[in-house]
């Protein structure tokens, strides 16, 4: 019997883990059995791909910069793939904007709605309220300055410093093209090695990944809160969802008049990484896959890979800006707002540059949309109104941002000539074989 290809498995696990989820939740003892003997399979699946997304971006970084051999092309790929990042992001606030003007989901929620989430959800948008606080507080230079790290050995035990971690990279590479080949060689290859090293072991926690997302999902179902409140949502989910499947096919337009790959083909290669994207709610933790599927089966050559991927991990947010646009006019529809196109304008800024500064990992996009609902005079209690969907939503999104990036490398892959062939293996009949 032919096995299960990694995609089908994950989907399965997914499937299943909802399944014995809802289960679980006509049983009176079933949330705690799932919470106690389940789900801590799923936590230890994510913190296996947390383990090595620090060192993979080190290693995988230093080699893509060290190999570039030049300066020039170091800036010439930088400033490109920056570029194209920023260029997606407004696109994804613009559509989040037009979308939630047009279906105005925040009519929907009933006033008792309204007050039963902020009082079930009150004391969690407080923690983010105090989080984004601090960095409201900070000076306009402050997000410049926490890029260069005063111990890198820190920075890299924080998942949440990962420009701190690139940035030590991008420099520890450059500092290898400066120097002669002779003293960079023995550096070079050990980093290869390191990186090779790293890639195995990601191989073997994707065995385990059927189970991990299965885990994941069944710990979703019984703690999610009442269905009522869901439905009370529907309309705002629904916003989300639209603008985020319109951002995938933002994606594929811009994927074929560039590099002439079909949809079909990079869609059908990514899905992997877009089926972890969704049971992990983590870029960072999909990094790995990622660069896998970029690199070994869409073509991307790994200098290019290892060098856009990580950046895009870290900067390239377009679901989670999405998602803020539509969230922070959500909220103001909902307290009988009627936010001005000027306002809106602030929205669009304020959500390109905070989705650049979100970690990537799940829920940081909340502590980013406070500072977004503040700029645009927003309730930011209204922050309560929105966590009974946001796990799922979140889940949601992280799919765009692993989409996006994925793309971006195609982009500046083609653009600089190193978008080659995937292995033969992976040839099929949606792939232009006669270029």
């Amino acid at each position: 019997m032919k096995k299960l290809a990694l995609h089908w498995q994950i989907l399965l696990g997914m499937v299943l883990g909802v399944a014995v989820g809802w289960l679980m939740t006509n049983f009176d003892s079933g949330r705690e059995l799932v919470q106690d003997w389940i789900k801590p399979f799923g936590n230890m699946f994510i913190n296996s791909l947390k383990l090595i997304a620090v060192p993979l971006i080190l290693g995988s970084l230093i080699k893509g910069v060290s190999d570039l051999k030049d300066i020039s092309k170091l800036s010439k790929m930088g400033g490109r793939t920056i570029a194209i990042y920023i260029v997606t992001t407004l696109l994804a606030v613009s559509i989040g904007l037009i979308l939630v003007n047009i279906i105005k989901p925040g009519f929907s929620i009933k006033e008792e709605t309204r007050i039963e989430m902020v009082e079930n959800y009150g004391g969690d948008a407080a923690k983010y309220q105090e989080s984004a606080k601090k960095q409201k507080e900070s000076g306009p230079l402050k997000a410049l300055e926490d890029l260069v790290p005063s111990n890198i050995f820190k920075a890299a035990s924080d998942n949440g410093s990962m420009l701190q971690v690139i940035f030590f990279a991008i420099f520890f590479g450059i500092g290898l093209i400066l120097i002669p080949e002779k003293t960079s060689e023995p550096v070079k290859k050990f980093f290869d090695g390191f990186n090779e090293v790293i890639l195995k072991m990601i191989d073997i926690i994707m065995l385990a990944a059927p189970y991990g997302v299965f885990a994941l999902l069944a710990a979703l179902v019984v703690e999610s809160p009442s269905l009522d409140l869901f439905k009370a949502l529907g309309w705002y989910a629904i916003t989300v969802i639209v603008g985020l499947a319109l951002m995938i096919v933002v994606y594929n337009i811009i994927m074929y008049s560039y590099t002439k790959r079909k949809p079909s083909f990079f869609m059908k290669n990514m899905a992997p990484a877009q089926l972890l994207a969704f049971s992990t709610s983590s870029s960072a933790a999909t990094l790995p896959v990622t660069m896998e599927r970029v690199t070994e089966h869409i073509g991307v050559e790994e200098e290019v890979a290892s060098f856009v991927l990580p950046i895009g991990a870290t900067i390239n947010m377009d679901g989670t800006s999405l998602y803020q646009a539509v969230a922070a006019v959500f909220i103001a529809q909902a307290f009988g707002m009627d936010l001005d196109l000027a306002t809106q304008l602030g929205i669009v800024a304020t959500a390109t540059l905070a989705s650049i500064g979100s970690a990537a990992v799940p829920g940081a996009g909340m502590v980013m949309l406070v500072i977004v609902l503040a700029q645009a005079g927003i309730p930011e209690a209204g922050l309560a109104l929105i966590f009974a969907v946001d796990r799922p939503l979140d889940m949601c999104r992280t799919i765009v941002n692993v989409t996006g990036d994925a793309t971006v490398a195609m982009v500046v892959a083609k653009s600089v000539d190193k978008l080659g062939d995937p292995d033969i293996k992976d040839w099929d009949d949606d792939y232009p074989k006669n270029k």
